[in-house]
């Protein structure tokens, strides 16, 4: 595979796509024939996507076996998928971006769905218009962890984007209707109103898409009898429809890309973005990249990964709680290798302040022809919605949160609910600056210490209260996943009804950083560090599988007990066992399971706990014997 900036763009001869279900017909607008006939010639990357995915797992299962943990590359040898040596991507010796006019001020991003589960089209036009008028500067409307993947979500999200993008008279009537409902919530919360003229508010964010990453198929289009890549779908359809409509209007066309791991995965999307762009008579680098840096192995390779992406490339995300999944899936070969509760893994704890030191090292480094690039802080996850006293809590964390970015150098910050843009956006209005692309970090360095500290421990608290609320996010995110809400406003049952402690927006990233936690708790015999009365456990007590089992019954027992506002009435004899099972299987098992969501995506649409059982066993079994993931959708006619 070569994915050099100047590889041969010409595909191999199209290849049928199988579209499933007749979706063809009932998305005419979204799989048109400019769309269709860019996917065929797309389609022909699908063979390099999956031996990039297989790569991965072979060098995850080498981890295992040699116990080696994760270096930096050799500075001599040329970085995959590219003519460029390390040394010289580390050093700026390549051709790079400029950060175009509608990106060099991203002071807040939200972030979200264009669309609701099993909602008609005017409910769901309503996630896209609350999102650009929420005086956000940019947003980015998630394909990936935030998106619900039952029925034909993707498509309905790919369709609301297209109509909000081309201002359709539908989305326009709708878009007047929210400023009215958002003026009068901000007049209550913030004592005036946020929207002036609501059609040139439209007009003033950025619209960004997250395509979902490499490890995912398409749950709609097979191509020579197999799934086809998700990221070559959703990067195909979302452009192919919309880059005119943008390109009229002065807005650059811009992605998120997510679960990079390596240079040469990001080569890849260099290769695909590259093709794509020729198949439409774009200049090459048309299309713009922010990387979200969510795994380890990304962090040994940050300059090698902006070097890869070339024109294409603009700056880097940093955020919590995917990168500390793949950290403790890295790292779950070794013993010694134990979190701590979760909450106690802030973005100033060990690893995680040396992954976000190094992330802000890269984008000041100036590129051959003397360019910066971005870096966008991570998420606010809060929702001012409870107590008076909560609410002034959280809103207080949120700002001291968004503060210490700024200070660090971040040009901005994400948020994942738009009634905190205005909360949070005023921390960067009070410096007034638009980024701080060249200002001075310390220089970028690859020796011994610094790889240790990507994977440094601090001491803290590993209790039964911690191990309670992993257990029951968990399950309730699987639950919410599994029932379409894949962007869900979530906190433990023990906190339920207590107003004080606010509901957080999580999206699947929540429930693979906690499976992964009690994986390794279980798997390592992690010792609690504090005495628990209920349960009679003592510091010092291994968290074993007894234990588990124990606390996964109790707290599954919350859940069937909870009210339909926190837990859906309809899912306690449907997704809910499901979802249980899935954690007992991921839990039990010596083998860990590479991600949580392979589980629930072979489940969704399905509510027979049987056919749930046979699917998770199959899974398993799969991926235990020879590291198959099975990724396809399982119900596909």
């Amino acid at each position: 595979m070569s994915s050099s900036p100047d590889a041969d763009l010409e595909p191999s001869a199209p290849t049928e796509l199988i579209i499933r279900d007749g979706l063809a017909t009932q998305y005419h607008d979204v799989y048109t024939l400019d769309a269709l006939s860019a996917l065929a010639v797309m389609s022909a990357l699908n063979a390099d996507q999956a031996d990039l995915m297989n790569s991965r797992i072979r060098r995850r299962a080498d981890r295992f076996s040699s116990r080696k943990s994760i270096d930096f590359l050799d500075p001599g040898t040329v970085v995959p998928g590219t003519a460029l040596t390390v040394k010289d991507a580390r050093s700026g010796k390549f051709r790079g971006s400029e950060i175009p006019h509608d990106l060099q001020r991203q002071w807040i991003q939200g972030t979200g769905p264009a669309t609701k589960p099993h909602a008609e089209l005017k409910s769901s036009l309503r996630n896209v218009a609350y999102a650009l008028l929420s005086g956000a500067d940019g947003w980015m409307f998630d394909g990936e962890d935030a998106l619900g993947q039952v029925a034909s979500m993707s498509l309905d999200n790919q369709r609301n984007l297209k109509l909000a993008i081309d201002r359709d008279p539908r989305f326009m009537k709708i878009a007047e209707e929210v400023s009215r409902s958002m003026n009068e919530w901000a007049h209550g919360f913030l004592g005036r109103e946020i929207i002036a003229d609501w059609k040139k508010q439209l007009d003033f964010t950025t619209v960004i898409f997250r395509a979902r990453g490499l490890h995912l198929d398409d749950r709609h289009i097979r191509v020579g009898g197999k799934a086809l890549s998700a990221s070559i779908v959703d990067t195909t359809l979302y452009v192919v429809n919309n880059y005119e409509r943008l390109q009229e209007t002065n807005s650059s066309i811009v992605l998120y890309l997510p679960k990079i791991q390596t240079a040469e995965e990001a080569a890849f999307w260099n290769q695909l973005l590259s093709l794509l762009e020729d198949h439409l008579e774009l200049p090459i680098g048309t299309v713009k990249v922010y990387v979200l840096v969510e795994q380890l192995e990304a962090t040994f390779q940050l300059m090698e990964i902006r070097a890869a992406l070339g024109p294409h490339f603009v700056g880097y995300n940093t955020g919590r709680w995917d990168y500390i999944n793949s950290v403790a899936d890295a790292m779950a070969w070794d013993e010694g290798f134990i979190n701590p509760n979760i909450e106690a893994i802030s973005m100033t704890y060990g690893y995680m302040k040396n992954y976000e030191d190094r992330a802000r090292r890269c984008v000041n480094t100036l590129d051959a022809d003397g360019n910066c690039a971005l870096w966008q802080g991570g998420m606010e996850p809060n929702i001012p919605v409870g107590s008076k006293e909560g609410v002034a809590a959280s809103m207080e964390k949120a700002v001291a949160g968004a503060r210490r970015e700024q200070s660090e150098g971040a040009s901005g910050k994400w948020v994942a609910h738009w009634k905190m843009v205005h909360i949070v956006r005023p921390v960067w209005e009070e410096v007034g600056d638009d980024n701080q692309l060249r200002r001075e970090f310390p220089p970028l360095k690859h020796g011994p210490a610094e790889a240790r500290g990507l994977t440094l421990l601090e001491d803290a608290p590993r209790t039964i209260r911690g191990a309670r609320n992993l257990l029951s996010v968990a399950l309730q995110y699987g639950n919410a996943f599994s029932q379409g809400f894949q962007a869900a406003a979530l906190k433990p049952a023990d906190s339920f009804g207590n107003n004080d402690i606010l509901y957080l927006m999580e999206d699947m990233a929540t429930g693979e950083i906690r499976m992964s936690i009690l994986w390794e708790w279980i798997h390592k015999e992690a010792r609690m560090t504090e005495d628990d009365e209920e349960t009679g456990v003592k510091a010092g007590d291994v968290f074993g599988m007894e234990l588990f089992n124990r606390l996964l019954d109790e707290e599954y027992e919350k859940l069937l007990a909870a009210d339909d506002k926190d837990v859906h009435d309809n899912s306690k004899n449907t997704t809910l066992p499901i979802v249980l099972e899935i954690a007992r299987a991921y839990q039990r098992s010596d083998t860990k399971a590479p991600w949580y969501v392979d589980l629930l995506n072979i489940n969704l649409n399905n509510q027979s706990l049987d056919k749930a059982k046979e699917r998770i066993s199959r899974y398993m079994k799969a991926f235990g014997a020879d590291g198959t993931r099975i990724t396809e959708n399982l119900d596909f006619n």
